[in-house]
């Protein structure tokens, strides 16, 4: 398991390349962290160190384009690559926002201390993120909306989540307890 040291130098997937846009070497990104596609920002995609030279359109729909990818050839030769930009350069968060690596693999506990799974991944939905927690007793992973109703406390050094299972409805020993 990674410990803090690690998950400091931790490289964030900002986005990937989406198709071509225009002749100039700009593309749309999909899956895209836009806090982290700033123009003048340092990537890295294919393991190679690039810098934005342009952003435009929108947060749901970025256009990029990189210094030194200059026509539509180049843009379409990176589709699908990732685009990540190293955790020191990127923003800093507020006290109450973390980045996806650094939930997933957290245990999630009740109140009372029981362990109700482990994060899998982190999914941004319309709403809100939820955390995805497989477990052995359900076939449905749980969902945990990140509220502040559903999370009570997050330790990321702890590697560790307090939820309220009242509030979600699960019962620490089986399932949910409105299940029939």
């Amino acid at each position: 398991m990674p410990d803090a040291s690690d998950r400091a130098q931790a490289a964030l997937q900002a986005a990937r390349v989406g198709r071509a846009h225009g002749l100039d070497g700009s593309f749309y990104v999909t899956g895209p962290l836009t806090r982290l596609l700033t123009l003048g920002a340092s990537v890295t995609i294919d393991g190679r160190p690039a810098t934005i030279v342009r952003r435009a359109g929108t947060d749901r729909r970025p256009i990029v384009r990189l210094e030194g990818v200059c026509d539509r050839a180049a843009a379409e030769a990176l589709r699908g690559a990732a685009i990540a930009v190293a955790q020191e350069q990127a923003p800093q968060l507020d006290d109450d926002e973390w980045w996806a690596h650094e939930l997933e693999g957290c245990a999630v506990v009740d109140q009372d201390g029981r362990a109700l799974g482990t994060v899998a991944r982190l999914i941004a939905l319309p709403s809100c993120e939820v955390l995805e927690v497989p477990r052995a007793s359900d076939v449905q992973p749980m969902l945990v909306p990140m509220v502040k109703d559903a999370i009570c406390h997050v330790d990321v050094a702890a590697r560790r989540i307090v939820v309220d299972a009242r509030f979600l409805d699960v019962d620490p020993d089986g399932g949910a307890r409105g299940a029939a």
